[in-house]
């Protein structure tokens, strides 16, 4: 089965075309069509993935879905939550992101935090909501080289390391895109099955 993956970011494709496997055929956004940055202006992380979502079907006309992601520490407030990606500004590099957010945990003991992804599947038109959840604490400083994102600086419940330090399979099977990626595959080997 053929669907769209609302995204230009080759991390996110790799690491979901892992977890729902060879039965699926993952095309990207560029694939499909849409070169342009695909909108993402909503206030919260469910509406970002709906409107990327609704985004690409409204241009494209085919079955797709989207992701938003978002890692909400609790001494913060649950910043940088929906800004996760520009939490210290537009075009910045996710180093600038996770020095950021070390400099505002200076001096907080509390490091709790959690990762949350919302997908948005739109198949012949209608939605459906999708979401995974990963808790853990933030480290005090950079911790591997695998991964994108905060991966170097959260440490998931249960673990010594951080998602950086893992192997991609390891990650996946914990993570708050994984957990949100297989009820997608669920949903989707359903429908596939009908």
């Amino acid at each position: 089965m053929k669907i769209v993956f609302a995204t230009h970011n080759r991390h996110k494709v790799e690491e979901v075309q892992a977890v729902l496997g060879p039965s699926f055929q993952l095309v990207t956004a560029a694939e499909a069509g849409i070169t342009a940055e695909i909108p993402e202006t909503q206030p919260t992380i469910e509406g970002n993935a709906s409107q990327k979502a609704r985004y690409v079907y409204e241009h494209t006309g085919l079955n797709c879905f989207a992701d938003d992601t978002g890692l909400e520490v609790e001494a913060l407030d649950g910043a940088p939550g929906v800004y996760s990606a520009r939490y210290a500004g537009e075009h910045v590099s996710y180093g600038d992101n996770n020095a950021l957010l070390l400099k505002n945990l200076d001096g907080k003991s509390n490091r709790r935090a959690r990762f949350r992804t919302v997908i948005s599947l739109i198949v012949d038109g209608r939605e459906h909501l999708f979401e995974g959840t990963v808790e853990g604490v933030i480290a005090a400083e950079p911790h591997g080289d695998g991964g994108f994102g905060y991966d170097p600086l959260f440490i998931p419940d249960g673990y010594t390391t951080t998602f950086a330090e893992m192997s991609p399979g390891a990650k996946n099977g914990i993570s708050h895109r994984g957990r949100a990626v297989a009820k997608l595959a669920a949903f989707l080997r359903g429908e596939e099955a009908r």
